[in-house]
């Protein structure tokens, strides 16, 4: 009788296949300074007291989106979505503004990041940035490119994007939530 134990391993090669793994639109994502989490019905009072300030919406096609009906057309969408998350500041455990994911479109493997706003307390960069870099490093797990569709008017988000390396793509005309045609640019970063 043998006193040691005898152990087999049998080793199966199989051939590399890529995972197949679905886009989830809304994960949990933590930064430093923030933490992004899926947006909830019960957000709104939070998210609305956020979006109060008109100087955020001063450049944006929407400029009137501080108004309760109006605000409450971008939940309602933002609901719709599917994509759209709460920004946390990880500090004071305030909402302090939403974004998210739409359009994706998996035969040209890219998704739009967008219907972004922060408080202007947060401003200046630093918060947008880990913002963008959570929300790009996910995507970029499932796409190939991400593309930003910003109000022709508004330099601010503009310039914000291309602080983050996003490059202009293109000039396109889009619905707003009254129907009429709006001018929007469209930026884009590739993997």
């Amino acid at each position: 009788m043998s006193t040691e134990a005898e152990t087999s391993l049998t080793i199966i090669w199989l051939p590399y296949a890529k995972p197949q793994m679905s886009f989830d639109l809304q994960p949990i994502l933590p930064g430093n300074l923030i933490k992004l989490r899926p947006l909830m019905r019960e957000d709104f009072d939070a998210l609305f007291t956020a979006a109060g300030d008109p100087l955020i919406w001063e450049q944006h096609p929407e400029s009137d989106r501080y108004t309760r009906e109006v605000f409450q057309n971008y939940f309602d969408g933002a609901m719709e979505s599917k994509g759209a998350f709460a920004i946390i500041d990880r500090k004071s455990g305030q909402i302090i503004g939403s974004s998210r994911y739409c359009n994706l479109n998996e035969a040209k493997s890219e998704v739009e990041i967008g219907w972004t706003f922060l408080e202007r307390t947060f401003w200046g960069g630093t918060y947008n940035r880990e913002l963008k870099s959570l929300m790009l490093d996910h995507a970029f797990r499932f796409v190939e490119r991400v593309l930003f569709v910003v109000g022709e008017n508004n330099i601010r988000s503009q310039k914000a994007l291309e602080k983050i390396g996003a490059k202009f793509l293109k000039k396109t005309q889009l619905p707003a939530s009254d129907g009429r045609l709006t001018a929007n640019v469209v930026f884009v970063i590739t993997r």
